[in-house]
């Protein structure tokens, strides 16, 4: 399952592109961070895909990651805990937490 000790998003795209290089398709890379935890957890009637009345976060892509696992990058918007945040939204939160680790102590960032 991707993502399982990473601590920040970008690690979980440089994970996917690695599944790929490694002889994975994009769509099973894309599994192993959707489906496959789900179906781990025998929790896919309520996450690993997107179905009226399950629970989902989303994130919108600029372009398509079956085609080059790389798109997985191209952030457009995510709806999180049922709420939109739009490119100049995630940015503001990007910023607010680089901000936060570089005034940090090293204790504090052990948290991130």
């Amino acid at each position: 399952m991707a993502g399982t000790d990473q601590r920040s998003g970008l690690s979980l795209h440089n994970e996917l592109a690695f599944y790929v290089d490694g002889g994975l398709t994009p769509l099973e890379a894309l599994r192993t961070a959707t489906l496959n935890p789900a179906k781990y957890l025998h929790a896919t009637d309520s996450v690993g895909s997107i179905a009226p009345g399950k629970l989902a976060d989303l994130v919108l892509l600029n372009a398509d990651p079956l085609t080059d696992i790389h798109n997985t990058t191209k952030i457009q918007a995510v709806v999180a805990n049922e709420r939109y945040f739009d490119r100049s939204a995630l940015d503001e939160i990007a910023a607010a937490l680089a901000s936060a680790q570089i005034n940090a102590s090293p204790s504090q960032l052990r948290e991130f």
